[in-house]
């Protein structure tokens, strides 16, 4: 069997390094850069007629990260490969994935179109926003979960009394998980929204006084959901408080809405690559290259993806 051919995009090329690292195989020879007038341009440094091609990139703002997505996915199918798959570690444009308002996008699925149209043959990422988003694919499509990799970090830390908390109702689902696994007791900040990007927390569903509590959640992009959550909890009487997040987005300020909150430590992955920021000290960035680099050699042998969606 050929073996599988990694290339990655601006946007992950550290984490694509990472991912080919783990599978002890180079990464893939792509020139991704720029015309004068700042349009992405594309080519290929080696033969990939035929190749099982996976193109790594996370396509979240700035916009030129999808874009370079596209016109990969664009190039590979122009350049014969058997098959192309799209490894999206953060799926951007994840937010809008349902008309709830008038004269709303539902830009989750029209990038979803993109992409397929683009030439993908398959597409796998990592824990999206809202699970519905699987449904907008015309092609193959696996779902990865982060929990292996979180869940390890704070079994290792025997941290007692441990309670796991959703910081909002969307996350009830994962939280459980996480709560089942861990051993912990589950909660859930019961919240709402006056307007958009402000948060109002209501109240606490569940008796943290005492206890040391662990907030799980798909996405931290302003930090406020986390740092008015961990807030109300530790008016609840609650003792260290923790935060495991898969994706860290990290909008301008929200080092500061972290390095003030009353969490002890806030875990991401490197869905996002942050080299180009200075964390706060009390994030920790754990890898989920092994992960993704399990589900590209599975997917290459034509193996069960099945026993990584946990």
């Amino acid at each position: 069997m050929d073996p599988c051919r990694i290339f990655a995009g601006n946007a992950s090329r550290r984490l694509a390094q990472s991912i080919c690292d783990k599978l002890k195989t180079p990464l893939g020879d792509v020139e991704v850069s720029r015309f004068q007038d700042g349009e992405v341009s594309v080519k290929f440094n080696e033969n990939i007629r035929g190749g099982d091609v996976f193109v790594i990139q996370a396509t979240g703002a700035p916009a030129d990260n999808l874009m370079e997505l596209l016109v990969m996915l664009d190039a590979a199918k122009r350049a014969s490969a058997r098959r192309v798959t799209a490894v999206v570690p953060y799926f951007g444009y994840a937010r809008q994935d349902r008309k709830d308002q008038p004269r709303a996008p539902i830009s989750a699925k029209l990038v979803a179109n993109l992409i397929t149209i683009a030439g993908a043959d398959r597409a796998l990422t990592m824990d999206l926003h809202s699970a519905q988003i699987q449904g907008f694919f015309d092609i193959p499509f696996d779902h990865l979960y982060a929990a292996p990799v979180l869940v390890d970090h704070f079994a290792q830390k025997n941290i007692p009394d441990l309670m796991v908390v959703a910081p909002d109702i969307g996350s009830v689902k994962m939280a459980r998980a996480y709560a089942k696994r861990l051993g912990a007791e589950l909660g859930l900040v019961d919240k709402r929204r006056p307007h958009p990007d402000a948060v109002e927390v209501m109240n606490i569903i569940g008796d943290v006084e005492g206890k040391n509590v662990v907030l799980f959640d798909d996405v931290v992009t302003t930090a406020r959901t986390l740092n008015q959550a961990a807030n109300a909890i530790r008016e609840q009487g609650a003792r260290d408080i923790y935060a495991g997040v898969t994706h860290g987005v990290f909008s301008p300020h929200s080092e500061e809405q972290i390095a003030r909150s009353q969490i002890r430590e806030l875990v991401v992955t490197d869905t996002i690559d942050h080299s180009a920021m200075k964390l706060p000290p009390c994030v920790t960035e754990l890898s989920v290259a092994g992960l993704l680099g399990e589900a590209v050699q599975r997917i290459h042998e034509e193996r069960s993806l099945s026993s990584l969606f946990i």
